[in-house]
């Protein structure tokens, strides 16, 4: 439209770029053929929390809500406490945060979960593990950890990355290892956890991921549009495991 409308107008539309670009996404305007032949994203900047909610943390936070309850008593949240207060509340009576290094002022644990010896054992009754995972090499012996820390009869909430670009900056820094399937996941649990104790579910369909790989976000989509689910496209994986009370065949 440049050469054709008059300058007052294109800088209306510039002033309204991400609203009109939103209002054309939702409505299809824009998608289609056109959009498979992109070879670079829509918004290269960022996982989608520069335009609104990144579409993986509407499913990490849907997946957290149907779990709320468990969300209580000495939780152990990674980086930051933010799910812990938010879902925990007035159910939680202590929060622990766990960070691999000292810089984190919110650090109330500093240790590696693959050799962490400064985690206590048999001491929480919740762990909020989201998007972890995926950031360690030695995954099995993080998992191994997390149900040692673990008091009987506690809950680990899990969620990591299924369909998901990779962060070029973190892979230089070696923070950024995996992807998953839900079947990955699940084994990897199912080794230290009784299997019957152990639940998995995939959020996503084609649509999601594409609009998440583009650096899309939520507001971009309709709900249900996000809500559809397809298990040929795993864009969020979560998981629920529970630690046995009394002595673990395991």
């Amino acid at each position: 439209m440049k050469p054709v409308a008059p300058s007052s107008a294109r800088r209306w539309m510039k002033d309204r770029r991400l609203s009109l670009e939103r209002w054309g996404l939702r409505l299809g305007i824009w998608a289609g053929p056109g959009l498979l032949r992109r070879i670079t994203p829509i918004n290269p900047n960022d996982y989608g929390e520069g335009r609104g909610q990144c579409i993986d943390r509407y499913y990490i936070e849907r997946f957290l809500t149907e779990h709320a309850n468990d969300v209580k008593g000495h939780v152990l949240e990674f980086a930051d406490d933010t799910y812990a207060r938010r879902f925990g509340g007035d159910k939680t009576s202590k929060i622990d945060v766990l960070h691999r290094t000292a810089d984190n002022p919110k650090a109330t644990i500093v240790a590696d979960l693959a050799c962490a010896k400064n985690v206590p054992s048999d001491t929480f009754d919740c762990i909020v593990c989201t998007q972890v995972l995926h950031c360690i090499f030695e995954v099995e012996a993080a998992v191994r950890t997390l149900f040692r820390a673990l008091k009987p009869g506690g809950v680990v909430l899990v969620t990591d990355a299924g369909i998901q670009k990779l962060d070029s900056v973190d892979l230089k820094n070696r923070e950024e290892y995996w992807r998953f399937t839900s079947l990955a996941l699940r084994r990897l649990f199912e080794e230290v956890f009784p299997a019957e104790l152990v639940e998995v579910k995939a959020y996503g369909n084609a649509l999601a991921a594409v609009a998440f790989l583009h650096g899309l976000a939520v507001q971009d989509l309709k709900q249900e549009h996000l809500d559809y689910s397809d298990a040929d496209f795993e864009v969020s994986l979560s998981l629920r495991a529970v630690k046995p009370n009394g002595p673990s065949a395991r």
